[in-house]
């Protein structure tokens, strides 16, 4: 994994976002025309490209497509934004990995996930705050410790799927 790619909207994207900051981690993606959010424009410490809508179909379109996986965080039933990232990643045949983040998997399954796909850009994807309150800490939370495994076992070469790894 190179980047982590997202919409930057509240919730899970944001999370993500916020993650990758933290680690050092490049990040990318895609937002609506306007650095549109739920809570106003986007930050601009967020490297996100704007698409030509105000709409989020097609900053989830492009997000889908110009990664090599998705990973959706989630609670409850998967609607809304969340389940049409999951009907493009099906339609761009692109690996999946859903984490209910109630009963999630370990962050060692979903490293295994990432390296057996060998995806290099990873999308994070999930709703927002606003249709699911709390999902950014929760996000936030379960994302620092995939990261944080994730960083130290780049440090210490045991990531085949890594920066240094040029296939």
């Amino acid at each position: 994994m190179t980047r982590i790619a997202s919409g930057g909207q509240t919730g899970v994207d944001r999370a993500a976002l916020d993650a990758a900051l933290a680690t050092g981690i490049p990040h990318g993606g895609w937002c609506p025309k306007g650095r549109l959010a739920a809570d106003g424009p986007l930050h601009p410490r967020y490297l996100l490209q704007e698409t030509d809508s105000a709409g989020y179909r097609q900053r989830t379109r492009r997000n889908v497509l110009d990664s090599d996986g998705t990973l959706i965080l989630n609670t409850g039933p998967l609607g809304g934004g969340t389940q049409l990232t999951l009907r493009f990643a099906g339609q761009f045949r692109k690996p999946v990995c859903i984490v209910d983040l109630e009963r999630p998997l370990s962050p060692e399954e979903v490293l295994a996930w990432i390296d057996a796909n060998r995806i290099k850009v990873l999308n994070v994807a999930g709703p927002g705050e606003a249709k699911r309150p709390g999902i950014y800490a929760q996000a936030r939370t379960y994302l620092d410790r995939l990261l944080a495994l994730w960083a130290l076992l780049d440090q210490a070469g045991n990531r085949p799927n890594s920066a240094a790894d040029p296939a």
